[in-house]
């Protein structure tokens, strides 16, 4: 994604936080991790103060811990193999990254265009070059990232764009993903980010 200018003002921790996950969601999605990506995920600070007080909260901690210790027997080659047969080979992925694919009703339906004009009006769109449409998974969380961290929009306006292009389709893709045959260490990304956006969709419904 191409973007505007980050405001002069450092975000909350938190919100940092919550941006740097759906950065670390976009990237697992867009590509294998690496060596050098697993071997941050493995000594990244891990959370010991005892479980989350809501249950979702406790599924994110247990989703994280799986996929640390799914990282410790990977191997970026496996990886890439897993990758593309899951969601990228031509004619034959396993599962669309594509959010659209799974909150469309009816072909006649064009949530692209929306989903533009959105990506427009925050002064975003897709790099020079770039083929892929706007709506696979990664290109999604990275917005939210970006809506977070850089351009500090506000809670109102990141619920309305997560409830209407990003959530639904992005669980109904984990699951997916969790259901494939050929899925192994993407099972594990898919629970953490399921988690992750479960634990959104209740913060972002009590606001």
């Amino acid at each position: 994604m191409s973007e505007a200018a980050a405001p002069a003002d450092v975000p909350a921790p938190e919100e940092l936080a919550r941006a740097n996950v759906y950065g670390l969601i976009a990237r697992l999605f867009q590509a294998a991790p690496d060596q050098q990506l697993l071997s941050e995920l493995l000594h990244a600070p891990q959370n010991d103060e005892g479980a989350a007080a809501t249950a979702s909260g406790r599924e994110l901690e247990a989703a994280w811990r799986a996929l640390i210790a799914a990282c410790r027997d990977a191997f970026p080659v496996r990886l890439e193999n897993e990758h593309t047969d899951l969601f990228a080979s031509p004619g034959r992925a396993e599962v669309t990254p594509y959010l659209m694919h799974y909150v469309m009703r009816y072909e006649s339906e064009t949530p692209l265009v929306g989903l533009r004009a959105q990506l427009a009006r925050w002064s975003l769109g897709r790099r020079p070059g770039a083929s892929e449409p706007e709506d696979h998974v990664a290109a999604l969380c990275e917005v939210m990232r970006i809506a977070i961290a850089m351009q500090q929009r506000p809670v109102e306006e990141q619920r309305e764009f997560f409830q209407a292009y990003l959530y639904a389709g992005a669980v109904a893709f984990c699951d997916a993903v969790t259901a494939s045959p050929k899925s192994n260490f993407y099972r594990y990304v898919a629970r953490f980010a399921r988690a992750f956006l479960e634990l959104e969709n209740e913060a972002f419904e009590v606001f």
